[in-house]
């Protein structure tokens, strides 16, 4: 009974965004095959924990080359499609830009039995830059991603120019704020999502209940994978990752980065893994970024902070000129 009045809350609250927006879903593969990326995409054939894999990224060349090279990190509910527009301007500029596509993520491939690690992620993205001849890149992670470069910097410290986190999680350790969900149970929570159930987590969480359409392509990307009978695949990646999360912290290491990093951060942000499992009085202690981005700043030796105020989780598709004169004035 409860769980019926709910759905029929959230029905009424969908009601005020238009039907079409959901009606022009289409389904996607796993892989997504059918949806075209911005830049050519290329692909590293990986032999790792005994299965060959294929990781995708797009390699964007600059007609007046500076001689850097970033690389951008994607996060969790995303792939590497939504740095178009950054990815563009610092071409225009004059850098190399990569951009891969995790394992168990975008057009890379989607493993059933793979003990996914921020560890094996980065030494993953490192096997490209090996591919493609590169020893040193900026390194630019935001959500997720922002974790992934975090390790991967502390991994192969040789390797990176500078380090730029937007909105990353993991800047606390949420295994201090909420219970443990088994992966299982994860995957059929997982199930259940739907464009509908996407867009609400997206309007609470990363835009302050304001929806631009611009917005939509990447809300569209994930919800086309639920309408695709693919998405058992899908959903049981995204519990495994969810899982990595939980369980890898990188909070702690914070102190042992020696390079010169740049936390962009917007302070409306609220994200945390596991706060529908924290105790209440303990939620809205979760993804206070107003905080976290000062208390991390403080941890990195000779990091800067930027705030962006009113600006939720996705800076660069939210307030893209606010977040793009940060970045640039950090990397020129």
């Amino acid at each position: 009974m409860i769980q019926s009045f709910k759905l029929a809350a959230l029905r009424i609250f969908l009601c005020a965004a238009p039907v079409w927006s959901f009606s022009q879903v289409k389904p996607l593969d796993a892989m997504l095959t059918e949806y075209q990326y911005p830049f050519q995409v290329e692909y590293m054939q990986l032999n790792s924990q005994n299965s060959l894999l294929k990781m995708a990224y797009m390699d964007v060349r600059p007609k007046k080359p500076n001689g850097k090279t970033i690389m951008l990190l994607h996060g969790k509910n995303f792939n590497g499609a939504y740095w178009e527009q950054t990815a563009k301007d610092l071409s225009s500029k004059g850098f190399r830009v990569i951009i891969p596509d995790q394992i168990g993520f975008g057009k890379s491939s989607k493993p059933q039995s793979y003990q996914f690690s921020f560890s094996q992620l980065a030494e993953n993205t490192k096997l490209i830059l090996d591919q493609i001849n590169l020893d040193k890149v900026i390194v630019l992670g935001h959500s997720m991603g922002g974790i992934v470069a975090t390790r991967f910097v502390l991994q192969y410290p040789e390797k990176v120019q500078k380090l730029i986190l937007e909105n990353p999680i993991g800047l606390e350790d949420y295994k201090t704020f909420a219970s443990y969900q088994d992966i299982d149970k994860a995957y059929q929570s997982e199930l259940k999502n739907t464009a509908e159930t996407y867009k609400a987590y997206q309007m609470k969480f990363y835009y302050d209940n304001q929806w631009k359409t611009e917005y939509q392509p990447w809300l569209d990307l994930i919800a086309g994978w639920t309408l695709h009978p693919d998405y058992p695949k899908i959903a049981w990646d995204a519990a495994l990752t969810s899982d990595m999360i939980y369980n890898q912290p990188v909070c702690y290491e914070f102190r042992n980065i020696r390079v010169p990093a740049l936390l962009i951060i917007g302070t409306r942000d609220r994200t945390a893994i596991g706060k529908d499992r924290a105790p209440k009085e303990l939620q809205e202690k979760m993804g206070q970024y107003q905080e976290l981005g000062k208390k991390t700043q403080k941890e990195i030796p000779g990091s800067k902070l930027v705030e962006l105020d009113n600006v939720g989780h996705l800076p660069h598709i939210e307030a893209y000129n606010r977040f793009w004169n940060a970045l640039y004035d950090f990397i020129k």
